[in-house]
């Protein structure tokens, strides 16, 4: 059975200016294709199936990401249920020469394990072990119990 953290991936997108908006930032559009597509990665990691998005929960953009800039996508795989996925996502811009970043994005995806007609279909229970699983785990449920 998987483990939160086999679910981590952390992935870069460098912000061109075809991603950005009027004012020089990423679009947000952007922002949450790239978190849809890492958070899908991460929820098949666990459940061995394909995921498709079902539903986002409490999509917070704190602050722009410019345009230069890196945007670093965190996600990883916090709960499941019979056929479903919960994955915390958060989004950071990064500077590129210096390695400073900063959250700008904060949010909940829930992904639906499919099988190959389409229809749901059953995930493993996912584990959480080790101290950095529970860290992880405990830290995407309280920041979701304090969203709701």
């Amino acid at each position: 059975m998987p483990t939160v953290s086999d679910t981590y991936i952390e992935n870069r997108q460098r912000v061109q200016p075809t991603h950005t908006n009027n004012y020089g930032s990423a679009h947000g559009g952007n922002v949450v294709k790239w978190m849809d597509e890492i958070g899908a990665m991460s929820a098949m990691r666990h459940a061995g199936e394909s995921c498709v998005t079902a539903r986002i929960e409490g999509l917070d953009f704190e602050r722009p990401i410019p345009g230069g800039d890196t945007c670093v996508i965190e996600s990883y795989a916090y709960a499941a249920g019979r056929t479903s996925v919960r994955v915390r996502l958060r989004a950071f811009r990064e500077a590129p020469r210096t390695g400073e970043r900063e959250q700008t994005t904060d949010s909940y995806f829930v992904f639906v394990a499919v099988d190959e007609s389409g229809s749901p279909t059953e995930v493993p229970e996912l584990r959480a072990e080790t101290d950095r699983c529970r860290r992880l785990r405990n830290e995407a449920l309280e920041k979701e119990s304090d969203e709701e």
